[in-house]
């Protein structure tokens, strides 16, 4: 446990140092945000076993509350976040009071039929832009003295949400709650026979994932000084699960890894074409940062064949048969 603990803080200082080693800010932000929001739906999926299709609209849902508050009605950039993290756990109340007494596929289907209502909603919505999206979102201040706008000082801001909320899905997992959600998805049935009221815990649970999604979406508007529509489509649901799925689902660190993947490739394919065609020769390479999505799918697809617990779950699962060995 104390390696684990050491090996959490040197991860975090080699993080902390990025920005001084060259590597672009905006780009580890981007991550940071994507990753809070994978171990947000991690806890969902991963730990009560709960398939939502629509946490996307969470993450939507905040990105639009927060710009709104900071652009329109001039809040302090710390409201602005809790207006919109408020935003998306009042929803994702909404949303599990509804969907909860259902389970399997038709729970799935109940959540992305609720998130399209929400897309559609911000589509027409006059205060969301449209198409164009919420634009020139200023990032304010913390706490009135840090100048967010600089990207340095905002980078260390959205390390610390990050932190933050992965400390409270930490902690979440590790208390009695989070083993009477573990004993939910192994067992369902048996853990209602043991006296617990199941649908309260599975709807707490949603109320919370839907909050740190929420939160990822604050951040990320912060980040990028916008919000737009692709923060709540369904293709965007889409690719949390497969941040997941490629990490390692049920477990603290895969989503983190799942969603560094996925943004490098979103980001890097082009580029890594354009060497493979200098080094081979092969012109075809430099249209790979045209199928991005092929490449990611591909990707998934090799996961899920020879990967079947994800990338950590599988360097787990053999470390752990390496001591049952010794």
């Amino acid at each position: 446990m104390n390696l684990r603990v050491l090996a959490f803080f040197a991860l975090v200082l080699v993080v902390a140092a990025l920005p001084f080693l060259g590597v672009y800010p905006i780009f580890v932000m981007k991550i940071m945000c994507y990753a809070l929001f994978a171990c947000a739906f991690n806890l969902l999926l991963g730990f009560t076993g709960l398939l939502s299709f629509g946490h996307a609209a969470f993450l939507g849902s905040a990105a639009y509350a927060t710009g709104h508050a900071l652009k329109v009605w001039g809040l302090p950039t710390e409201l602005g976040i809790v207006f919109g993290v408020a935003v998306a756990a009042l929803l994702g109340l909404v949303f599990g009071l509804l969907a909860i007494r259902r389970s399997g596929i038709y729970f799935a289907m109940i959540t992305l039929a609720l998130a399209q209502m929400v897309f559609f909603f911000f589509l027409q919505a006059p205060f969301t832009g449209g198409e164009d999206g919420l634009q020139g979102v200023p990032r304010g201040t913390l706490l009135g003295i840090v100048d967010l706008a600089s990207d340095l000082n905002l980078y260390y801001f959205v390390l610390g949400i990050f932190l933050l909320g992965y400390l409270l899905i930490w902690r979440t997992v590790h208390s009695p709650f989070g083993q009477v959600l573990k004993a939910i998805r192994e067992n369902e049935p048996r853990t209602l026979s043991l006296g617990y009221d199941v649908d309260r815990f599975k709807l707490l649970a949603f109320v919370i994932s839907a909050a740190l999604a929420g939160l990822a979406g604050s951040a990320k508007t912060l980040v990028f000084v916008s919000a737009t529509l692709s923060d709540a489509t369904w293709q965007m649901s889409g690719l949390v699960i497969l941040m997941t799925l490629i990490g390692g689902l049920g477990t603290l660190t895969g989503p983190i890894l799942g969603a560094f993947i996925v943004v490098l490739l979103e980001n890097k394919v082009g580029d890594m074409g354009a060497a493979l065609a200098r080094w081979t020769d092969v012109q075809w390479f430099m249209r790979l940062g045209e199928s991005v999505t092929i490449v990611i799918g591909l990707i998934f697809v090799i996961c899920v064949l020879a990967f079947r617990r994800g990338i950590v779950g599988e360097i787990g699962h053999w470390m752990q048969r390496r001591r049952q060995q010794a």
